[in-house]
């Protein structure tokens, strides 16, 4: 995927159909049997590169909404200080299923591959702004708005393809072609832009290209960013298969060596053709390291850079500060088991992982105390991902159906302190977000929360009794043959009531940003928060809430139970599960006290992670969710689908795009198809304004915070690490010269 994100503004078939129905990949009508197309999920889809617009810059204005709330942290110096040559190992979620990034199986490896062997004519900035990418475009500007648009680029001259060839026209036009949707035997996931394109043709000479539009489109800029070469993208063939696993064209700093799947390595070397500032590295190795598993892979050398979770980046800086561990571990075979337990838990090993046992805890902690040693050569940056986390309300059924209760949701989430509970431990800006097109820092950028109201208990319980929600009335016995109703045989209607624990499905596992729509530490238990807290007496300062830490704002005693003609409300909780779930664990724990203090119930179910996205989300078997969006730098092309109003089909069928919350107004939309029209940034933007302030007015979702970015970088490396919003500049990684110095990142202004 491109640098526009992370699926947005694409729109999966998979995501079409009933409103009920499962919803598990793209389909098409032609090809033989089950194939890579069929098997394709719409959670891999929705994933194509979750940490792939990665930040750079800080915030010093007194205007929070003018720039990012945190700033990059990647060691960053000129290019005269990195060294020549060596190999960077990056790690990855997995393998890519395809290099093409159009394709709807295209996942954050492959949008990383991308990033650093093909063309993309402009690119994210510090703000998230799009800028001209001057490796391959001289200018590109809007050169005639009647009778139509058109946009003339114009390309570096030196700009050409790993075989030679110039970059030109005939790549545009053939992008174009396979991207407009008019041919489907091009397998593609998505044809915003592309589809408003009328022709591409040659300027007034070879490194001139003209795109003339049918209708105005005010995102032109996320257009052909990647290129790929007519090579790929001129046939069905070529574009559906001929990608997948190799890319025999490029054009970046880096060019594509070799996948080996059996070592999970895609390795990258430098292009002998590429004409701008040399790479300063021989080699790139994305390698693919299970989430949970990222912290062990550091410190056995198998990678240099890797995003990790709170706990991991704790465990970092826990051995980075440590000189010594108090203990010879040639007494522990004299040492009782309680003490040698003890003393690993003071160390900040995980207690629920501890072995049974005096030898086996011994050599536990010998294990941990040599992997400890080898994690005091890597150091952690931060900064916050271009992507937020929301609490999605179904209004397609039930309760949430009454935008009343939508709204007495919303009044009863106190959404700074959960922006605390993640961010603070952290030591990020804990700033709610208050837009969902997009975040701190972007163009068009302005809190609307407002029209939805902030934390507000008493207005939520009124909100309720409108609605007709009343403690104290009768509550029939729930018949117990309904489940099937809403659960369709996966238990989402077997959790228990909050605060009386909670079921789960069986989890398989999961990665971290596997899926855009996702979150970084995934699986809530559904207990109360404050059970969950820890001492380690070595811990990363503030990385944990102290015993005792008052309850937040709104997260009371619980209110009597509301009923409304015999039957309780009851929400349902739908969570994914799977490694590194403490930090959803404690936002839902927190939310579902947050509403137990109005009246509200909720029954939290857990499910496995590949099962979340395509049995609950897209298939709206869910009351309630958590789930990230990216904040895209074109937010009028791919933020439409996910807030466009779902309509019915001639065959009856609904169609909700990715608006997996089910609510949408005309309003909204046409507001949408305005911006979209509107070639004046600042009218687009004051366009997009008001949708999102209507969008809050509807309280389909609630964005919370804006993600961290934790990853453990090896000392010694530099422009590389915690990006925020800027495109990773992948020609100036590399080591630190001997003697060269790094100037401190500020984590925020």
């Amino acid at each position: 995927m491109s640098h526009r994100g992370v699926g947005a503004g694409q729109r999966p078939e998979g995501a079409r159909g009933t409103a009920r129905a499962t919803t598990t990949a793209p389909q098409t009508n032609d090809g033989p049997g089950p194939s890579r197309r069929h098997q394709r999920s719409a959670i891999a889809f929705l994933a194509a590169g979750a940490l792939a617009v990665p930040l750079l810059a800080g915030c010093s204005s007194d205007d929070e909404g003018s720039k990012p709330l945190a700033a990059q942290d990647i060691a960053a110096v000129p290019r005269d200080s990195v060294a020549e040559g060596g190999t960077l190992k990056m790690a990855v979620d997995a393998v890519p299923e395809t290099l093409n990034t159009f394709q709807a199986d295209a996942d954050a490896g492959t949008t990383r591959v991308a990033q650093a062997v093909l063309p993309s004519m402009f690119t994210m900035d510090a703000t998230g702004k799009p800028v001209r990418n001057p490796d391959y475009l001289e200018s590109a500007k809007v050169i005639e708005t009647e009778p139509r648009q058109v946009v003339l680029y114009k390309l570096d001259q030196r700009a050409v393809w790993s075989d030679g060839r110039e970059i030109g026209a005939a790549d545009f036009a053939a992008q174009w072609r396979a991207l407009s949707g008019k041919d489907s035997a091009y397998w593609t996931a998505r044809n915003a832009g592309y589809d408003r394109i009328a022709k591409i043709e040659r300027g007034a000479n070879d490194l001139e290209v003209r795109v003339t539009f049918d209708r105005p489109y005010t995102d032109w800029k996320s257009l052909f960013s990647p290129l790929y070469s007519k090579d790929v993208m001129g046939t069905p063939d070529a574009f559906n298969d001929g990608a997948r696993r190799k890319l025999m064209v490029t054009a970046g700093p880096y060019r594509v060596d070799r996948i080996d799947t059996a070592k999970k390595d895609v390795v990258l070397t430098r292009n002998p053709r590429w004409w701008g500032r040399p790479a300063k590295l021989d080699e790139i190795d994305l390698h693919a390291v299970d989430r949970g598993q990222r912290a062990a892979a550091l410190a056995a050398g198998t990678v240099d850079v890797a995003d990790i979770d709170a706990s991991e980046a704790e465990q970092i800086i826990v051995a980075g500060r440590e000189k010594g561990t108090g203990m010879p571990l040639q007494g522990a075979g004299k040492t009782s088991a309680k003490k040698l337990r003890s003393w690993a838990l003071a160390l900040g090993m995980d207690a629920e992982r501890l072995p049974d046992g005096r030898k086996k805890l011994g050599r536990a902690i010998a294990k941990w105390l040599e992997q400890q040693h080898e994690l005091r050569d890597f150091d952690v940056r931060k900064s916050l991902e271009p992507a937020y986390t929301q609490l999605a309300l179904n209004g397609s059924e039930g309760p949430l159906a009454d935008d009343r209760v939508r709204r007495a949701v919303a009044r009863a989430i106190d959404r700074q302190a959960l922006a605390k509970l993640v961010l603070t431990p952290l030591g990020l800006p804990a700033v709610p977000v208050g837009s969902h097109l997009a975040l701190s820092g972007q163009a068009a950028y302005a809190d609307s929360s407002g029209a939805i109201g902030g934390l507000d208990t008493h207005e939520a319980q009124a909100l309720l009794a409108d609605a007709g929600w009343v403690a104290g009335g009768p509550i029939k016995a729930e018949d117990k043959t309904a489940g099937a109703e809403h659960g369709k045989g996966d238990k989402a209607k077997q959790g228990d009531k909050a605060g009386k624990g909670d079921k789960s499905e069986e989890s398989q596992g999961g990665q971290d940003g596997q899926y855009i729509v996702g979150e970084d530490d995934k699986g809530p238990d559904g207990k109360d928060t404050r059970d969950h807290q820890k001492d380690h007496a070595h811990g990363a300062p503030g990385a944990y809430a102290p015993k005792g830490t008052a309850a937040p704002k709104g997260a009371g005693a619980a209110a009597a139970p509301l009923a409304k003609d015999g039957k309780a409300l009851t929400l349902r909780f739908v969570l994914p599960s799977g490694p590194g779930s403490e930090t959803l664990q404690n936002v839902a724990g927190r939310i579902t006290q947050m509403l137990a203090a109005v009246g509200i119930q909720t029954e939290i179910t857990k499910v496995s992670d590949e099962s979340y996205f395509k049995d609950h989300i897209a298939s709206g078997e869910y009351d309630l969710a958590l789930y990230s969006w990216p904040s895209s730098a074109f937010p009028a092309t791919d933020a439409r689908p996910i807030y466009a109003k779902p309509v019915v089909g001639a065959d009856g069928s609904l169609n909700v795009e990715q608006n997996y919350t089910r609510v949408g107004t005309d309003q909204v939309d046409q507001l949408f198809d305005q911006a979209l029209g509107a070639l004046d940034e600042g009218e687009a933007d004051g366009l997009l304004q008001k949708a999102d302030s209507r969008i809050w007015a509807s309280a389909g979702s609630l964005p919370l915070y804006q993600r961290p970015q934790v990853v453990g970088v090896r000392k010694g490396l530099v422009n590389v690490g915690a990006f925020g919003f800027q495109t990773p500049v992948y020609q100036d990684m590399g080591f630190l010269k001997k003697g060269a110095k790094v100037s401190a990142s500020p984590t925020k202004g």
